[in-house]
């Protein structure tokens, strides 16, 4: 049964993490501030380091929500959730990198090298408010 509840919370900091994500991007496709995912050449450095900071502020939370689900080891759950992150964003990067234009090729790149990071601050907080 605890590996269900390890799974659950890690599983809960990730997809917090993914439908926030989805979302924003959705509703700044609709409204004009990004391009449609398909035409991502568009996409020009300014945008990407909009997306850059929401995406950074969800990984954060994503951190939060699997410590605070976690029965115990909160870190342990979080760095799994961290490396399951990075990996992720280092094919969302090799899967892209030909679709993108090289003024933000620096975007996959930081989002791989910050989510442990931003992670272990979702941690931190998380700890820090629970004493």
């Amino acid at each position: 049964m605890k590996i269900l509840k390890s799974i659950g919370a890690i599983f809960a900091g990730f997809i917090s993490v993914a439908i926030l994500s989805i979302a924003t991007d959705f509703i700044l496709e609709k409204t004009g501030v990004f391009p449609p995912h398909d035409k991502l050449r568009l996409f020009a450095s300014h945008m990407a380091f909009i997306a850059f900071i929401y995406r950074s502020v969800y990984t954060v939370l994503g951190g939060f929500i699997t410590a605070k689900l976690a029965f115990e080891k909160p870190m342990l759950h979080a760095m799994i959730l961290a490396v399951i992150g990075t990996i992720m964003a280092i094919l969302g990067a090799v899967a892209n990198w030909d679709k993108t234009s090289e003024a933000t090729h620096w975007y996959p790149i930081a989002l791989a090298v910050t989510a442990l990071p931003c992670i272990w601050l979702g941690v931190f907080l998380f700890l820090r408010g629970s004493k």
